[in-house]
């Protein structure tokens, strides 16, 4: 499905991460730890690529909307030497929505709605918290802009986006996909059909 490189970039640790808090599209800034993982991986990133491809346009770059991604994008574009706002945004790539359990943490969610936490850890990838998204409906969000990249792109998105991409690009069963541990400050790269850390 892909036909170009994607450089993935989860956004750097917030405080709710730290905390163990559903973020969803909620937008909560990065912390001090979160601030050095976007420049920790913005480094990564210009090793990996070269100063002459990030540099000279090969890779476009996007971010998702809300505002920790934004700020690790600008912190990784520093660190390579880039102007840190000369990026697209996309509301594609947004973070699922956890709807009504946003903000709680899952021993809280377990507490509130025992059964429906029960019914998300039996098929997480189907499951849809109230009036929030699966990982399946996130994955048909995400399609029309995969579908839609027309060069090598360097992406700065969410850990719940870059489970969807490991079974839209990378080949993962969605199951195992949507238990996947996404981590901060490393970098993704998905390519022929296939996805690797950094």
């Amino acid at each position: 499905m892909l036909k170009h490189r994607l450089v993935f970039l989860r956004h750097g640790q917030t405080d709710w991460n730290a905390e163990g808090r559903l973020q969803g599209q909620m937008d909560i800034p990065l912390n001090d730890t979160g601030r050095f993982q976007a420049e920790k991986a913005g480094k990564t990133v210009l090793k990996l690529l070269g100063a002459e491809a990030v540099r000279s346009g090969a890779y476009s770059f996007v971010s998702s909307p809300l505002g920790r991604a934004r700020d690790t994008m600008e912190i990784a574009r520093a660190a390579m030497g880039l102007a840190p706002q000369d990026y697209a945004i996309e509301p594609l790539i947004a973070e699922l929505t956890f709807g009504d359990w946003a903000g709680l943490t899952w021993p809280e969610v377990k507490a509130r709605a025992p059964q429906a936490a029960s019914w998300r850890e039996g098929d997480k990838w189907s499951f849809t918290p109230p009036n929030g998204e699966s990982y399946s409906m996130l994955a048909d969000r995400l399609l029309p802009w995969v579908e839609s990249l027309e060069g090598d792109v360097v992406a700065v998105s969410h850990g719940g986006v870059a489970r969807a991409l490991m079974a839209m690009l990378g080949g993962l069963a969605t199951e195992r996909a949507a238990l996947a541990d996404i981590w901060q400050g490393r970098v993704l790269v998905f390519a022929n059909g296939r996805f690797d850390w950094v």
